[in-house]
């Protein structure tokens, strides 16, 4: 994932740390608690980034497993009707041999 697609995720962490910290500020003029409420906007803010990024990992994981199932299922298809075919050839040359024998 690139830097470009999390531009919009740090934007909001950076507005909402700043959006505390005016906040915190205004009603109480402490430092300690806004120090406080900042570090844990910033980790609010780095969890719900962290969050994404699991998310979109996940789907990558889920496209690349259904890509490979579905070359597995091709080749199992493939493997399938070569099996087929030749039972059915077997089959011809038995019904063909007892058609044979019959008429003899």
């Amino acid at each position: 994932m690139e830097i470009r697609e999390l531009i919009g995720d740090i934007t909001l962490t950076i507005v909402m740390v700043v959006s505390t910290v005016v906040l915190v500020m205004r009603f109480w003029q402490d430092l300690i608690i806004v120090v406080a409420a900042t570090f844990m906007m910033l980790s609010l803010g780095g969890l719900l980034i962290s969050l994404g990024l699991k998310i979109v990992r996940l789907e990558q994981s889920v496209a690349q497993r259904e890509r490979t199932m579905r070359v597995n299922m091709e080749e199992i298809e493939k493997a399938m009707s070569a099996k087929y075919d030749n039972t059915m050839s077997h089959i011809e040359e038995i019904v063909d041999g007892l058609s044979r024998r019959m008429y003899r």
